[in-house]
This record gives structure tokens, sequence and C-alpha cells, in this order.
């Protein structure tokens, strides 16, 4: 099938192949061509360019985007789109004054999330899992990385992640999963986490390495949880099954974490609600992606990422929904370019840019994902008819998405 696309009021992140990522200043650079066509053939982009000099292209199907903007789909490289159930009710803990710490304390958290999910048989949760997939897809979402860490015992947290297997076979979007062993201390690992990590390494780790479930390792590193020790140990462990680190790091705290990190060449740390001059610093010395995650912020009542501290270093800076049952359930991407722009004070430029090409880099996607780019994979939002790329942030409750090309496939 071959698709064409015409009269594109705006092409969006048109980008030669050998850019991976951008920083600093460059993320205010959003490269455009307006009255545009976008040629589709099978999976693949083929080619594009203005309406002026448009070739002769035979098609079998075209598309007139008068008025409105075709941009590359959304990449959300942090998430944990499998879970059970919800926690509806300590959301309404929080509003009567409890905090996340001391609902963890008193049984919730993700030790709750994992009794569910231990409790939930592995065709409820894909069945589950599989509606939400759809739901960020209708969303702009073209790639997604899926996380474990709610189970908590070698058979749950391999449960998770073979739903997250089938969810890549069910739809063209890609999918990379993370094993997250380290999310949490279960109920009898109190008291020793030491035991519960050598756990991680010499039990789930195996077994999930066996089965090829797992592209990334990652670690929740913060106070009450996973060390600075504990983080090495991960990571290094990771590395020894081929899997690079993406790490949990200064939610509430900072512990180092960031330095670890990019000593041990993580893929990405995430968070980043707090951030020293230091980690800043340390940040400059690899190339770790840093990832932010505002409607964590929003949802929590958290302090938000300092994307001015970050890119204003000259560094880069991604954005992902960290989609989960207790601190963000949405994967929306669109509201998260928007809390980006409204409250951390990103242009929309620089929002774009961290939630399309900086986000593929996040999930080793820069050579298929996240740009304009002929002989990338054909994943699109076509917009409704808007004034500008601007607005989609600007409206930040309104669906602006007109249509969602995915594989090549229109899906919506």
């Amino acid at each position: 099938m071959k698709i064409l696309i015409t009269n594109i009021k705006e092409l969006l992140q048109v980008r030669p192949k050998e850019i991976s990522k951008v920083v600093g200043e460059e993320m205010k650079k959003l490269p455009s061509i307006k009255n545009a066509w976008l040629v589709i053939n099978q999976d693949k982009i083929e080619g594009f360019g203005s309406m002026e000099n448009m070739p002769k292209i035979d098609y079998d199907k075209e598309i007139d985007a008068t008025g409105k903007l075709v941009l590359p789909s959304w990449v959300d490289s942090h998430t944990h789109l499998v879970y059970a159930g919800n926690r509806e009710q300590e959301f309404v803990d929080r509003i009567n004054g409890l905090t996340y710490e001391e609902i963890a304390k008193k049984g919730g958290g993700i030790v709750n999330s994992a009794k569910k999910l231990q409790e939930t048989t592995e065709e409820t949760l894909f069945n589950e899992s599989l509606k939400r997939l759809e739901e960020v897809i209708r969303l702009g979402t073209g790639a997604i990385e899926i996380k474990s860490g709610y189970g908590l015992t070698t058979e749950a947290e391999l449960k998770m992640l073979r739903v997250a297997k089938k969810l890549k076979e069910k739809h063209p979007i890609t999918v990379k999963t993370t094993f997250l062993g380290a999310h949490a201390v279960p109920p009898e690992f109190q008291g020793n986490r030491t035991r519960y990590i050598t756990h991680i390494i010499e039990e789930m780790l195996p077994k999930i390495a066996e089965e090829k479930l797992a592209d990334y390792i990652d670690i929740f590193c913060e106070d009450g949880y996973f060390s600075i020790e504990d983080t090495e140990r991960i990571l290094t462990a990771g590395k020894n099954y081929g899997l690079k680190g993406k790490i949990h790091v200064n939610q509430f705290n900072a512990i180092g974490g960031i330095k670890t990190g990019v000593e041990h060449q993580a893929l990405s740390v995430d968070h980043l609600e707090v951030l020293t001059d230091d980690d800043v610093e340390h940040l400059k010395q690899g190339e770790t992606m840093p990832v932010a995650l505002p409607s964590c912020s929003l949802f929590l009542g958290i302090p938000y990422t300092p994307a001015r501290k970050i890119i204003d270093a000259n560094l880069p800076l991604a954005l992902a929904t960290d989609y989960n049952p207790g601190s963000t359930p949405s994967g929306n991407m669109n509201l998260v370019v928007s809390l980006a722009c409204i409250k951390m004070n990103m242009t929309p430029e620089e929002a774009i840019n961290a939630a399309t090409i900086n986000a593929a880099y996040a999930l080793e996607l820069s050579n298929t994902h996240g740009s304009i780019t002929k002989g990338k994979i054909a994943n699109l939002i076509i917009t409704k008819e808007i004034p500008s790329y601007g607005f989609l942030p600007y409206a930040f409750g309104t669906n602006n998405i007109d249509q969602v090309i995915l594989g090549g496939k229109t899906i919506l």
C-alpha cells in the first residue's frame, strides 16, 4: 500500500537521518516544510517535500491534509502500562492529606499493586493492558516502553513481561520492555533489602534473560527504596545479560543516582524532579538521556523537573508519561507536551523535540522513529485543522488528533 498525503499545512520535525538527538539551544529549533506532501510506501516514509515541487507519484490512497499538520508519532520512553486494577482509594487518601510515602508505609503504593497483580490471571492482565495500549495509540503514541515492577515475585514479574511481549505482537506499535524487579521491597523481604537484590539477580534475572523478555533493566534509586550500592549491583548484573540501565532517580531526593547512572552508561535517568548542580555536571560527562515525567508531578503535587536548568546547560531532555496506577494514571503524551510548556517553561519546539526525537533516543530508536526522515517507520499524527503547532500544547484539554498512522496503516 502506497499512501500520499497532500496539502499538509506544515510538516514538522523534518530531519536528516544522522541526527539522533538535539541538545541545548538546538531544542528550540523544529525544522518543518509548509504546504507539503509526504508519501508512505508499505511501512516506511519514502519521500516528502513542498507541494510546489511535488513529482508525479503513483499511489493507492490519497489523504488531503488541507489545514492540518503532520508530525511523527509520540515516543513514550517510560511507562508501567501493564498493571492490575487501580488505586483510586489512594488518590482519595492523598486528597485527605496523606503523602505518597505515608500511603506506602500503610501497605499502599507499589506493594498494593503487586498484590493485585499476583492475584490476576495472565489473560485478564493482557486484556486490561490491551485496552490501555489501544487508547495511547489513538492518542498518538507510536513507540512505547513497558516496565515490569508490579510483580515483585519471579512468576509475577515474568507474567508482566510476557504480557508486554504479547502486546507487541498484537499491534504494529514498537514496544521496548524493561525489567524493574527493584521497584520496591516485597513484604517477605522487609528488613532484608540486600537479600531481595540478591534474589533479583540470582533468581529473577536469569529466567527473564532465558525467555528474552527484557530489553533493559531498571531500579528505583531513592531513599526508602533502593540505595546507590543496590543500584550499582543491579546495573552491573543487567550488563552481564546485555541489558542497559534505565533508572528511576531523584524523584524525592538527590542521593547520587545520576552520577551512578552516567558512570554505568545508563540509557536514561528518569524523574529528576529534584536536581542539584552536581547532578547537571555529571550529566554533561556522558550520553545518558534525562527524562522528565510532568504528569506525575501534576498528579502527586510534587515539583516539576527543572527543564530550563537542564536545557540551558546544553543538555538534551526527553518527555514521557510514567503511565501507572499510583502516580500517573494517564498515558496521554499530548497532556505531557502541554504540561512541559505550561509548568516547565519549555517552548513548544522544545517539548515536541523532547517527545519525539529525544524520546526515541531514550529507547535506542533514533534510526527508525522520532522524526520525518526518509526510510524511518511511517508512524504519524495528522492533526485536525489548527492554526499552528503552538496550538497543540496551548489547547491542553482538547484532542487535536484527526488521524493516526502506525507502521504505514491508518489506525484512527
